[in-house]
């Protein structure tokens, strides 16, 4: 007769590893020299405010390692636009998924807690209190592009967007400016100009080291830099306090350091596309250090992108307080 620890142990081994699939993916996409994280511009047209992948039928914007694999699923294929489906959601909207479409792979987390249990199965309690720890379900979501679907109305399926031509939006309107500005100025970071060929954040002194602004081909680039450095200066212990900032034996080439540019990464992608900055950011020479994170463990990618979700939102969120106080 089989044990609650044995029955847990059998279902593990017959459920699919999501965190191997997705990571899997990720590793390919690098080894092609495609960075899930960046993609072609798509115009932010119809797509409920941003260009981050947003479910048609609500409006709500997917998050954390969906938003690589939505981003990889439509540049796969060519979808362009950034809107997803499920396959009842189009069915109760009026339309279908034309048959043969194969979904994209998007994850639901749910994060929870139970009482934890010793090596014998036995409940674990301290001072006559159960000990709980903090676990994480994780299950596959599929989703369908709009471009799969027939039938849907104009609401669900927006306006079609098309990809911006090589060269647009190399600049920033003066809504981007003022945003971004306002994100800099509310971190309260300093940040210092020289004629040099790196930009980094240094924490003890809490600054920011750029190039300076005609070093870089467009303006879009030279913002796009400035924030992946402002998501590095989110890890400041008097901010979120993250590990790749605080410890002192930080140092190129390391895990932690490697940890940390995914972050940073996948963070400044995150705030470019809620603000519609198209630049780009030089950073292949971490690919080796990312990769092997990725190798070494199967869930550092799902860590990266929640630690970058955290990192976006604190940095957006004087302007998420603007908007609201206007409203």
């Amino acid at each position: 007769m089989k044990t609650t620890s044995g029955r847990r142990k059998a279902a593990e081994l017959n459920t699919p590893d999501l965190y191997q699939q997705v990571t899997d993916k990720i590793i390919v996409a690098l080894e092609n020299g495609v960075p899930p994280w960046r993609r072609p511009w798509r115009s932010a047209e119809g797509v409920h405010g941003s260009s981050l992948p947003v479910n048609a039928v609500t409006g709500r914007a997917y998050s954390g390692i969906n938003v690589p694999l939505l981003w990889m699923a439509a540049e796969e294929h060519g979808y362009a636009s950034d809107r997803w489906i499920t396959f009842r959601q189009a069915k109760d909207a009026g339309g279908y998924v034309r048959k043969g479409e194969t979904s994209a792979l998007a994850i639901i987390y749910k994060p929870f807690e139970k009482q934890a249990r010793d090596s014998s199965d036995n409940l674990l309690f301290r001072d006559g209190e159960p000990v709980m720890e903090q676990l994480a379900m994780i299950k596959q979501l599929q989703l369908f592009s709009v471009h799969q679907c027939e039938g849907l109305p104009e609401s669900v399926t927006g306006t079609v967007a098309h990809t911006a031509p090589t060269g647009q939006h190399s600049y920033l309107s003066a809504v981007q400016l003022k945003q971004v500005q306002q994100i800099l100025s509310a971190t309260c970071v300093g940040c210092d100009h020289r004629r040099q060929d790196r930009a980094y954040y240094r924490p003890g002194a809490d600054r920011i080291v750029m190039p300076t602004a005609p070093q870089f081909l467009t303006e879009a680039d030279y913002w796009s830099t400035l924030l992946h450095e402002l998501v590095h200066a989110t890890g400041h212990g008097s901010r979120l306090n993250r590990e790749g900032i605080t410890s002192s034996s930080r140092q190129f080439g390391d895990p932690v350091y490697a940890f940390e540019e995914l972050i940073a990464e996948t963070g400044s992608a995150f705030l470019c596309a809620q603000l519609g900055i198209t630049g780009d950011v030089q950073h292949e020479s971490y690919l080796a250090g990312w990769l092997r994170a990725l190798r070494e463990d199967k869930r550092a990618i799902f860590r990266a992108c929640r630690f970058a979700r955290e990192a976006s939102e604190y940095l957006l969120e004087p302007l998420n307080r603007n908007t609201e106080q206007a409203a």
